[in-house]
């Protein structure tokens, strides 16, 4: 993990508690977080929880590449939020989340506040909160379709099946017996 930070950053060893203020950047293998103060603690099974908040005109912002396969999230919000033993991320306040296929927004939701849960793979939202990018507080949701699937070659047809005395075709479709 990468802290870096404009104006100060304090690390408490007893309480395991970091605290970084201006324009803070932390990264982790894929995982970004820009905030303007950002307040870090692990716990004392290992645990890490994190709170990230933006400042007025600029909010927190948080991306990451997802494992396997050519997608990236990315969120903001004025609040983020996140909990290591859960596995998700909370954002809190004129939330946004967009699903990326390569450089192209698949999905796309926004709301008061989005929780990702990582392990579960699933999003869930919440509205109520009138603000300038959503004046009516309603939740929404812009979903693309699956990306398509590469065609596959069409089936051998199958080997004709050896001619036995025994076995006809029916002449009806009633299927009775002979």
């Amino acid at each position: 993990m990468v802290i870096e930070a404009d104006r100060s950053g304090a690390l408490d060893l007893q309480r395991q508690v970091l605290l970084y203020a201006g324009n803070v950047v932390i990264a982790q293998g894929t995982m970004v977080l820009r905030a303007e103060t950002v307040e870090l603690r692990e716990t004392a099974q290992g645990f890490r929880t994190a709170v990230a908040t933006g400042k007025p005109a600029t909010q927190a912002t948080w991306r990451q590449k997802r494992d396997g396969i050519d997608e990236t999230v990315e969120g903001r919000a004025d609040r983020i939020e996140f909990d290591g033993r859960a596995d998700t991320l909370r954002l809190v306040g004129n939330s946004q989340v967009r699903r990326l296929r390569g450089s192209s927004v698949a999905d796309e939701i926004t709301g008061d506040v989005i929780v990702w849960d990582n392990v579960a793979e699933v999003f869930s939202v919440q509205g109520g909160t009138r603000s300038v990018s959503n004046p009516s507080g309603r939740v929404r949701a812009v979903l693309s379709p699956r990306a398509e699937t590469p065609a596959t070659a069409p089936a051998a047809p199958a080997a004709p099946a050896a001619s036995s005395p025994d076995l006809r075709p029916s002449r009806s479709l009633g299927g009775g017996s002979r």
